[in-house]
């Protein structure tokens, strides 16, 4: 179990995550090209910036999880430590996305296309599941020393 979820949380919160929000970060247009982020044309420009400093801040600290996955593949003991860190993170992230989307979208906020916020939501929700299972892996695991 612990390589396929070390898998898992590689797969998911390295390559469609971390490096997603490092790309959203520092290169914009390239992230609107690859369907990470609505162009900045197309979204209002507060919701534009607010992804773009979460994307800054998410590329220095989301970076956890993903090392709990790698840390897991090669059964190391420190992995539950991140796990639990990483977990956190990628709830909060989770859960301040969706929430955030949500209120600007009552307020009449453009934020992006209906086919990109399904799946915006679909990926925030993933993510938000993955903290979870996570942090109960990484508290098991810790429990059983």
């Amino acid at each position: 179990m612990n390589v396929i979820w070390g898998a898992i949380l590689v797969l998911f919160t390295l390559m469609l995550g971390w490096l997603a929000q490092v790309i959203n970060a520092f290169l914009p247009a390239l992230a609107a090209r690859l369907g990470l982020n609505e162009p900045e044309s197309e979204v209002d420009a507060t919701f534009f910036v607010d992804t773009r400093g979460e994307a800054i801040w998410d590329a220095m600290i989301v970076w956890t999880l993903p090392a709990a996955g790698i840390l897991l593949l090669v059964n190391s003991p420190l992995w539950p430590y991140f796990g639990l860190v990483g977990g956190g993170m990628y709830l909060y992230f989770a859960g301040r996305g969706i929430v955030v989307r949500l209120v600007m979208q009552r307020r009449g906020i453009r934020i992006g296309q209906p086919g990109t916020l399904k799946l915006a939501y679909g990926f925030l929700t993933l993510y938000g599941l993955i903290g979870v299972v996570t942090i109960a892996m990484a508290a098991a695991a810790l429990s059983a020393r």
